[in-house]
C-alpha cells in the first residue's frame, strides 16, 4: 500500500497532460515541470529516506512520507496556476521519495526472499500504472483537480493501513560510505535502464498515442502498459531469482533488451494495435531486473540495506528528472515525440554493458 500510495504520484500528472496544459494555460513543456518539480524532491530524499528507515524504522520513514503527500496535494488543489503546482509538487516529492525507499525495506524486514522484492516491486509499477489508466477517467467530473485529489484520497487510505501495520526493526548506522560503491552504481545503471526509462515513456505516451490516432481513452488504457507490465514481471523476476539464482543475468539481460524493443516499436510509424503491443511489451520487460537489482544491492550493504537501494534508485530519478522535459520538447520535433521514444530505446539498450559485471 505504501509503494503504490506514493507512487500514484509519479505519472498522475502526466495521464492528462494534454488537459492540464489547456486548464493552466500553459505548454506540454511547463506541464512536465510539474512532474520535474517532484522528481528533484524526490531525488534530494531517496538518500535521506534510506538512512532514516536504517536509524528510526521504515514505517516511521513512511508516516512522514504519506504526510508530505497529503500536503503537497492539498497545495496543489488550490488553484491552477503553474507556480502554485510546482510548488506542491516539490512537497510531494519528498513523500514519494522517501516513501518508496521506505516501503522497499519495510519489504526486506518482512523476508529477504527475491520474491518479496518482486512483489513490492509490482505494487510500485501498480500504483503508477492505474494513476495513468484512472486519472483520465476523472478528468470529466474533477476537471484539472483530478490528479491532486485521487493522489490525496489514496494517500489517506495509505495513512490508515500503515497505522494498524507492526513495527519494523531498525538496522543502525552504516560502516562505510554508499556514494563511493561501484558495485552499487553498476546496478543503478540496470535500475534507470528500465525502471527510469519507463517512467519517462509513462508521462509522455498518453501523449504520443493521441497524436497518433488513438482517443484519449484508448491511448490511457494502453499507454497504462508502459508500467502495469511490472505487476506481473516485476514478482516473477523475484520467483525466477529465487528459485534459479543462476538465471539473474538472464533475466537480466531479457528485461533489458525487450525494454529497448518495446520503447522502438512506440517510435515507430507503426499501426495503433502494433503501438499498444510495444507499450505492453516495454511494461513487462522492465519488471524483470527490479527484484533482482534491489535484492543484490541489500545484500551488497546489510548494514546500510535501506540506504543502498536509495543510492541505486537515485540514478533512476536523476535521469528521470532530466529526461521527462526533454522528451516533452521532442514533441516540438517532426515526429512528435517519436525522436523522445527512440532515444529511450537507445539508453535501455546501451545498459547491457554492465550485466556481466552486476549479477
Amino acid at each position: 500500500m505504501l509503494g503504490a500510495g506514493v507512487t500514484w504520484n509519479v505519472s498522475n500528472v502526466g495521464a492528462v497532460a494534454d488537459p492540464l496544459a489547456e486548464a493552466y494555460g500553459a505548454s506540454l513543456a511547463v506541464i512536465g515541470l510539474f512532474t520535474t518539480a517532484l522528481f528533484l524532491t524526490h531525488l534530494l530524499s531517496q538518500l535521506p529516506g534510506g538512512r532514516g528507515a536504517d536509524r528510526i524504522g521504515a514505517r516511521n520513514v513512511g508516516f512522514f512520507a504519506v504526510a508530505a503527500v497529503l500536503v503537497g496535494n492539498a497545495i496543489c488543489l488550490l488553484t491552477p496556476e503553474p507556480g502554485v503546482a510546482i510548488a506542491g509538487r516539490l512537497v510531494v516529492g519528498i513523500g514519494s521519495g522517501a516513501g518508496f525507499v521506505a516501503g522497499a525495506d519495510y519489504a526486506r524486514s518482512a523476508s529477504t526472499s527475491p520474491l518479496v522484492q518482486g512483489l513490492y516491486g509490482g505494487a510500485t509499477m501498480a500504483g503508477g500504472g492505474l494513476a495513468i489508466a484512472v486519472v483520465p477517467q476523472l478528468e470529466d467530473g474533477l476537471g484539472w483537480r483530478a490528479p491532486y485529489w485521487s493522489a490525496l484520497a489514496i494517500a489517506l487510505v495509505v495513512g490508515i493501513v500503515l497505522a494498524v501495520s507492526p513495527r519494523d526493526a531498525r538496522v543502525g548506522r552504516s560502516r562505510a560510505g554508499i556514494l563511493a560503491d561501484r558495485q552499487l552504481l553498476r546496478l543503478a545503471v540496470v535500475q534507470t535502464a528500465t525502471f527510469g526509462l519507463s517512467v519517462v515513456a509513462a508521462n509522455w505516451v498518453v501523449s504520443l498515442l493521441t497524436r497518433h490516432g488513438a482517443d484519449r481513452a484508448t491511448a490511457a488504457a494502453l499507454g497504462a502498459l508502459v508500467l502495469l507490465g511490472g505487476i506481473v514481471t516485476r514478482p516473477l523476476g523475484g520467483l525466477i531469482v529465487r528459485r534459479e539464482p543462476r538465471l539473474t543475468q538472464a533475466t537480466v539481460t531479457v528485461g533489458l533488451v525487450a525494454t529497448s524493443l518495446g520503447m522502438l516499436v512506440l517510435a515507430l510509424p507503426l499501426p495503433l494495435a502494433a503501438l499498444g503491443l510495444g507499450a505492453g511489451v516495454a511494461g513487462l520487460a522492465a519488471g524483470l531486473p527490479f527484484a533482482a537489482v534491489f535484492t543484490r544491492a541489500q545484500r551488497l550493504r546489510p548494514d546500510a540495506p535501506g540506504a543502498a537501494v536509495a543510492f541505486v534508485n537515485l540514478w533512476a530519478v536523476l535521469t528521470i528528472l532530466i529526461l521527462v522535459p526533454l522528451v516533452g520538447l521532442s514533441f516540438s520535433l517532426p515526429g512528435d515525440g517519436r525522436i523522445g521514444f527512440a532515444a529511450l530505446a537507445t539508453g535501455s539498450f546501451a545498459a547491457l554493458a554492465v550485466v556481466r559485471r552486476s549479477f
